[in-house]
This record gives C-alpha cells, sequence and structure tokens, in this order.
C-alpha cells in the first residue's frame, strides 16, 4: 500500500509539472512567434497601473448615473488614494498636479453622500484626474533611454487623455485632440521598427512635450 501510495504520488507530481511546464512553453512560443511583441516589464507595469486606476475612476461616474452613492464615494475615496500614491512615486513635475486632483476629488464627497453630486461637475473632476494621472505616466516613460520598449504605455495613457477631452470642451478639446492625435501616429511608427523606428523617435519625445505642455495647462 505504501509503495502504491508513492507512486501515486510521484506520477501526480510529474504530471503536474508536465503540464505546468507545457503550458509555459506555449505562453513562450505564442510570445516568439508574434510579429512586433517586445517584452518590456517595465512598460507593462505602467500600462497595468494606469488601467488599473482608470478603471476606479470611471467607477465613480458610473455608479453616479446608476444614482449608487456609496459606490460613487468609494470610488472617489479609492481614485483619491490612488492618485496621492502616485504623487508620492513622482518625482517629475506632475506631482503636484496628481496632489491637486485627488484634493478635488475629496472635495466632491460630501455632495456624493447626498445624492446632491451635479453629473457635470463630476465627469469634469474624474477627467481632470485620469489626464494628471496618464500624464504623469508618460512622462516617466519618457525619462528612458528610449521609447521602443514603451509602445503599449505610451498608447495606453495617450488613449487615457484622449478620452477625457470632450469634458474639457470648446478649443481646449479640439487642441488636446490635434496634438494627441499626433504622438499616437508617431507612437505607431515605432511598432516597425529599424530606421522607421530610429527616425520617428526624436519627433515623438517633442510631440510627447507638448501633450504634457496642453495637459499642464488644463490642469
Amino acid at each position: 500500500m505504501k509503495s502504491l501510495f508513492l507512486s501515486t504520488v510521484l506520477l501526480a507530481t510529474v504530471t503536474g509539472t508536465y503540464a505546468q511546464n507545457n503550458l509555459m512553453n506555449k505562453m513562450a512560443e505564442k510570445t516568439a512567434l508574434t510579429p512586433g511583441v517586445v517584452v518590456a516589464p517595465a512598460d507593462t507595469a505602467a500600462k497595468a497601473a494606469s488601467d488599473t486606476a482608470i478603471v476606479v475612476l470611471d467607477q465613480a461616474v458610473a455608479a453616479s448615473k446608476t444614482g449608487d452613492k456609496s459606490a460613487t464615494v468609494q470610488a472617489l475615496q479609492t481614485g483619491a488614494t490612488a492618485l496621492e500614491t502616485e504623487a508620492k512615486t513622482s518625482t517629475g513635475s506632475f506631482k503636484d498636479k496628481l496632489t491637486g486632483q485627488a484634493g478635488n476629488l475629496k472635495k466632491l464627497i460630501p455632495a456624493a453622500k447626498s445624492g446632491l453630486l451635479n453629473a457635470g461637475v463630476l465627469q469634469k473632476a474624474i477627467s481632470l484626474a485620469k489626464m494628471a494621472f496618464a500624464a504623469n505616466k508618460i512622462e516617466k516613460l519618457m525619462g528612458g533611454s528610449n521609447l521602443l520598449g514603451s509602445i503599449g504605455g505610451l498608447t495606453s495613457n495617450l488613449g487615457v487623455l484622449q478620452s477625457a477631452l470632450p469634458a474639457l470642451g470648446g478649443g481646449a478639446s479640439g487642441a488636446g485632440e490635434s496634438l494627441i492625435s499626433g504622438a499616437l501616429s508617431s507612437v505607431s511608427q515605432l511598432n516597425g521598427g529599424g530606421q522607421t523606428a530610429t527616425a520617428a523617435e526624436p519627433a515623438l519625445r517633442g510631440q510627447l512635450t507638448s501633450v504634457l505642455g496642453f495637459v499642464k495647462g488644463v490642469l
């Protein structure tokens, strides 16, 4: 019986190890065979962090639309905390902007609790908070030696900025759309690699600097 038991455990261990290795190998093959895929941990982290914070901020708007005061308050508190956390780790020019937007979100909590929070006021506050967060991420990515490993993070965070523009209204929205669309076009040129990417990077840095300047003006 003891021998049978040990044999069963050994078989299960070998089978589990084989399955795990097989899965890892398939994932590695998929990455290796996918054209244009570059493993960039820092870029992935920047994108994932942005996505998480943006989802929380968007939840405040969604909850408010359904009249869920508790969920709205929770999302505002969590969103403000996310901005403050980002500010603590930031050494760039958006540090104070993040702190300021976090404070603005907190100011909305009393109105959210009473159910008197104006939808337009909330939407603009959330949009500005998203812009501060995404702009800070872009500034961090620009601090690297090159932008080729930051395509995903740049695309994601430029997209966040673009999605926040409608809340600005007027000429600001149009001006921002022009700058961000131009930067996104240049980011797409990095995907090809080679001389095209090398030539596109200096121009892209200039465009990103203009985008960040626009965001600072809005904030």
